[in-house]
């Protein structure tokens, strides 16, 4: 076994290593960039290694720099991750070379499955199920129009070396094929180091499930059964469970022979995962075979209890697998929340920033049941960066069942408190308590069907107008007893221009709410003071955590994927209230504001121009992922106010029309 491992990774992954190193007794080295000097890898490891710029590109994708730092710190084996250059055939190979071990699978199996093009061409002569497409390099976007014709549309335009749902577009027309062919190659070329494209048609509702598979250096192979990730949103996947709710016992034994068999015929020796696409008669074809460990890997450990990471330290150390097939099974549900610095008010896009506040949930078994695992790769006051993935945890609950898993996430979503970047905790929240999540019936397009204008949030149900108002009459009634203000009982509180008068009670079981209709709800084991953000209690014995933020007339308040402002007042001062006007939003009609902060990458307009609503005018680029800019309406250009390489922050106005 390994005396030393060095990580050539960042964020939460590299201290996912770290954490089943340290229990194996395996000493570490974690290798940085500038803007991962203070990160928690870094601070955890045995050892750490400076490797360069924030840039991954002049940092984690340099070879010759994770090869020095190996032969610096006397290093055995390099452990890559997930992303950067843990699918890159040639750097596994230099380290066999230089006589490195690689944790991850042998290059030869790395080129067949790594390259998308070569494993679709692999997978059908070995008898594996594929999607229809066109295998072939394509060249121009003329000649990508005239083969999606033949293919029919809707299709996938794809990069040949992507992954975590960069350089992929869905192209309905000629139109959307010519630009997004352009659109994918330029993310293809600027996140992998290689612009090819290939083509393959959609599953209209499909689901995303996988196989995740598990080979040692003896020719033994596995599958530890299957993960739904048809949760996602711009092909970059959200929330992962396991098993799938789809599949039943046929089908699941079937797709673990193939993806098994694929396994085999390469002599894939680590972990890996691979891919199909799903339709909802359970008709499933192979996409891709990813060769490494996979992000949403926590949920298979979960229901199985193998620790994936150990098993591929063993097998890169040459262990046989200590199980076989007959050995594993499943043992409840396991649910994966991916926690984003990302705003999902502004269409999801990404946020960067310091986290000037992180409240994770207590992990562990709980009383219901449940166990609760996250991991994160950052801590309160770390910076989220513009050059990396700005995922900040990755939240995880198992339940003996899937109702008892959703139930627990929600739970552990309502804990979980972040600020000073935007964050996709109350979109989370949302699917969780959704109907239809619950019922299982899934497919890739669960966000645009469910949220077809975006996600704005969800009103408020019966319980959680409750939960706000006694919030805000407690969190009131604190702060006046704390400023010697004359005892008062009788408050209208306000939500959204509606008044609700209540009567508070203080008794010796908690805070009694009465409503002028008579009903009284009991607020009990209130867990508060003045500048915490998060208030924990129970309403009528139900447990709840509410998000809290002081507002100069009121509290903001968030349950779950519902927030309002709160107001507490003096029933005279309402009526006042009543009778203002509703405040106006500004109008932005003639500005293009920037969506997000990020680096131009290009400006496609200049004064004095005449253009029409549709057409592209910028793009801009922010962790990994361009965003095109368009006009919403014809108009003529005023000013142009940045140029290609500046960086801007989210709502900067980039263009003026007159």
């Amino acid at each position: 076994m390994f005396s030393k491992i060095l990580i050539a990774n960042r964020g939460e992954i590299a201290v996912r290593i770290i954490k089943t190193c340290r229990r194996m007794g395996i000493s570490t080295v974690q290798v940085y960039s500038e803007a991962d000097a203070d990160s928690l890898a870094v601070e955890i490891a045995n050892e750490s290694v400076f490797i360069g710029p924030a840039p991954a590109a002049e940092s984690y994708l340099v070879a010759d720099k994770i090869i020095a730092a190996v032969r610096e710190t006397g290093a055995e084996a390099v452990h890559p991750g997930f992303g950067f250059l843990s699918e890159n055939a040639e750097f596994a190979r230099r380290l066999r070379d230089e006589g490195i071990a690689f944790i991850g699978p042998n290059p030869e199996a790395i080129e067949a499955m790594g390259d998308k093009i070569t494993s679709k061409k692999f997978a059908a002569d070995a008898g594996v199920s594929t999607v229809p497409g066109h295998m072939g390099l394509i060249e121009t976007p003329e000649e990508a129009v005239r083969i999606a014709a033949e293919i029919g549309y809707p299709v996938m335009i794809k990069a040949s070396a992507g992954g975590g749902g960069k350089g992929i577009r869905v192209a309905h027309s000629d139109a959307d094929m010519a630009e997004g062919f352009a659109a994918v190659k330029a993310e293809a070329r600027n996140a992998f180091g290689d612009d090819r494209v290939f083509l393959e048609k959609f599953i209209v509702s499909p689901r995303h499930i996988e196989i995740q598979v598990l080979g040692d250096k003896h020719g033994h192979v596995v599958h530890l059964f299957e993960r739904e990730c048809s949760i996602q949103r711009r092909n970059q996947k959200v929330i992962e469970e396991a098993p799938s709710p789809l599949l039943d016992e046929a089908t699941r034994m079937a797709m673990g022979a193939q993806a098994v068999a694929l396994a085999k015929a390469v002599n894939y020796d680590s972990a890996g995962t691979v891919e199909f696409v799903a339709g909802q008669d359970r008709s499933f074809y192979f996409l891709e075979m990813n060769t490494r460990i996979q992000v949403e890997h926590p949920v298979t450990e979960l229901i199985t209890g193998v620790d994936l990471i150990e098993q591929m330290i063993r097998s890169a150390a040459g262990e046989p697998l200590a199980f076989k097939q007959d050995d594993l099974s499943i043992h409840g549900w396991a649910i994966e929340s991916r926690i984003y610095a990302e705003d999902p008010y502004r269409g999801f896009l990404p946020s960067i920033g310091r986290l000037s506040r992180y409240r994770k949930p207590d992990e562990g078994e709980r009383a219901d049941g449940t166990v609760v695992r996250n991991d994160s790769g950052v801590r309160e006051g770390d910076e989220i960066s513009m050059f990396y993935d700005p995922m900040i945890a990755k939240l995880c609950v198992w339940g003996p069942d899937r109702a008892t898993a959703i139930a627990g996430m929600a739970v552990a979503l309502e804990e979980t408190h972040l600020e000073g970047v935007g964050q996709n905790l109350p979109f989370l929240s949302a699917v969780m308590d959704q109907t239809r999540f619950q019922s299982g019936e899934l497919a890739t397009s669960y966000i645009a069907d469910e949220f077809p204008d975006g996600f704005h949030g969800i009103e408020p149900d019966p319980f959680q107008l409750d939960v706000m108002v006694a919030s805000a009459a407690m969190m009131h009634a604190f702060e006046r007893a704390r400023t010697d203000a004359p005892d008062r009982f009788d408050w209208t509180v306000l939500i959204d221009g509606t008044t609700h008068d209540v009567h508070l009670d203080l008794t010796g079981e908690g805070l009694g709410i009465r409503y002028d209709d008579g009903r009284v709800v009991l607020m009990a084991d209130a867990d508060w003071r003045p500048g915490l953000p998060q208030l924990t209690a129970t309403l009528d014995g139900r447990p709840f955590t509410v998000e809290i933020k002081r507002r100069a007339d009121g509290y903001d308040i968030r349950h779950r994927a519902a927030r309002k402002r709160v107001r507490v007042l003096s029933p005279q001062v309402a009526g006042f209230y009543a009778g203002l006007p509703e405040r106006k939003a500004p109008d932005t009609a003639k500005l293009i504001l920037s969506p997000m902060p990020g680096l131009m990458v290009s400006v496609d307009v200049e004064p004095g121009q005449d253009i029409k609503a549709g057409q592209a005018v910028a793009v801009i680029e922010a962790m990994k992922m361009q965003n095109i800019l368009r006009a919403e309406r014809d108009a003529t250009v005023k000013s142009v106010l940045v140029k290609a390489g500046d960086s801007v922050a989210a709502d900067d106005v980039l263009i003026e029309f007159a």
